[in-house]
């Protein structure tokens, strides 16, 4: 327990006729939260709770979400000023030591990044075990996973210098590792990167850049993507960056935690819900299929992609950052008048003036534009979870090292209520 999180006055809980004084802790905002840890041990039973949506599963500084009232906090910071202000290696910043950083850190800092994304040259030679029709998640997955056989020197979670250079290494290198799957899937020849572009530029060139033409990344996009991935860099204990939490609590090695990370994200109902909004505003195609589609929805005939959130229950603050960025990419390299886009603004505007919506709660989430503007900068869709993976990586690795850093870390082992079978004996199959 840090020096923000503060005991109150227990709860009481009754079972069989007996009382168990339970505390109750405070953090610096948020929910109060029932501290079960001695209750197996004090009373012999245990808390259910399928999916964890009610249990607080460790302690972080990191990231503060309010759902009702559509706040993001990194490090007490809203994500609105992050993505307007900031860039997203500050952001990293941030995200892995809690403050932003002075211009001789961030200089040092964009230094250990910059001059990381080199890969070994062997590596490139995991690639080619993939055929090339391979999901870039499936290539992803595996690939990280594998660094650890490259960079043994940083795998002792023990100590902090080498967390801090796996942190490093990961940040860097998984900008060249997407860009090598993109590249791989469409039959191109990598491209390297250089140390005289910036991050989210560099991802560019290595995506777009081939040998017979010299490419010029645009400014606008470049902007774009990297505020794309400031708005995905963290997002609390997501199911992902839970699966990097219990993975770590092993003490398994950093690139084995991320690569878990990356297959829980592959998820349709995680990484994959800004494709599927996508594939929804393409099958209704035209403005004027619009209430066919609503009706659809309200008779439960089709699922609204890309609105409400399991957590907000509030306008999703990263999606209005996310819908001007939408506009900046389409007026400088798509079309404004793109009928996707069309479909995509007259959906949201139903969406929060109909009853129906609005008494559920269904607001526009992040998803709902960050396909359509993804799709306009040159991304196929099987990509898109590349793209999240590659943002979130910092918030995995930030998270991972939190968990390090605190005494009370140990294994997780979650419980379960049994409901199979009763102790029986063996019967020999020709008794069956």
């Amino acid at each position: 327990m840090n020096d923000k999180t503060t005991p109150k006055a227990a709860a009481s809980l009754t079972l069989g006729g007996k009382s168990y004084d339970l505390p109750v802790l405070s953090g610096s905002t948020g929910p109060d939260v029932v501290d079960v840890r001695k209750l197996y041990a004090d009373a012999d039973v245990f808390t259910f709770d399928p999916g964890f949506t009610s249990t607080a599963s460790c302690e972080s500084k990191i990231t503060f979400i309010d759902g009702d009232a559509g706040v993001l906090l990194h490090r007490g910071y809203p994500i609105s000023q992050l993505a307007e202000k900031s860039s997203f290696l500050e952001v990293c910043y941030l995200l892995l030591n809690g403050e932003l950083p002075k211009a001789d850190e961030f200089a040092q800092f964009e230094h250990n990044i910059t001059y990381h994304t080199m890969l070994h040259a062997q590596f490139d030679r995991f690639f080619e075990g993939f055929r090339r029709d391979a999901h870039p998640m499936a290539i992803m997955t595996g690939t990280v996973g594998a660094l650890s056989a490259f960079y043994h020197d940083s795998i002792n979670v023990d100590d902090p210098e080498q967390r801090k250079i796996s942190a490093h290494r990961l940040i860097a290198k998984m900008p060249t590792i997407a860009a090598r799957a993109f590249k791989y899937s469409v039959g191109q020849p990598f491209v390297s990167p250089r140390n005289d572009m910036g991050y989210s530029e560099n991802f560019l060139r290595m995506c777009f850049a081939v040998p017979a033409e010299d490419y010029v990344v645009n400014p606008v996009l470049a902007r774009a993507m990297d505020r794309i991935f400031i708005l995905h860099a963290d997002h609390e204990q997501n199911a992902s960056t839970s699966t990097v939490r219990l993975a770590g609590s092993s003490g398994a090695n950093p690139f084995a935690c991320i690569a878990a990370g990356i297959a829980c994200l592959w998820g349709p109902s995680h990484g994959g819900a800004n494709e599927e909004a996508l594939m929804m505003l393409k099958e209704i195609g035209t403005v004027d299929r619009i209430p066919e589609y609503v009706q659809g929805v309200k008779d439960r005939k089709y699922r609204l992609m890309g609105f409400g959130h399991r957590v907000y229950k509030n306008y999703d603050p990263r999606a209005t950052v996310m819908q001007k960025t939408c506009h900046e990419v389409l007026a400088a390299v798509g079309d404004p008048n793109d009928p996707l886009l069309k479909v995509a603004m007259e959906l949201e505007k139903i969406a929060l003036s109909d009853p129906y919506f609005v008494e559920r709660k269904l607001y526009p989430n992040i998803d709902f534009y960050s396909g359509i503007t993804l799709k306009a900068m040159g991304f196929p869709t099987d990509m898109f979870t590349v793209l999240f993976a590659l943002a979130r990586t910092v918030g995995w690795i930030s998270q991972w090292k939190e968990m390090f850093e605190d005494p009370a870390r140990k294994i997780s082992r979650p419980r379960q209520l049994y409901t199979g079978a009763l102790q029986r004996d063996f019967v020999d199959i020709e008794q069956r």
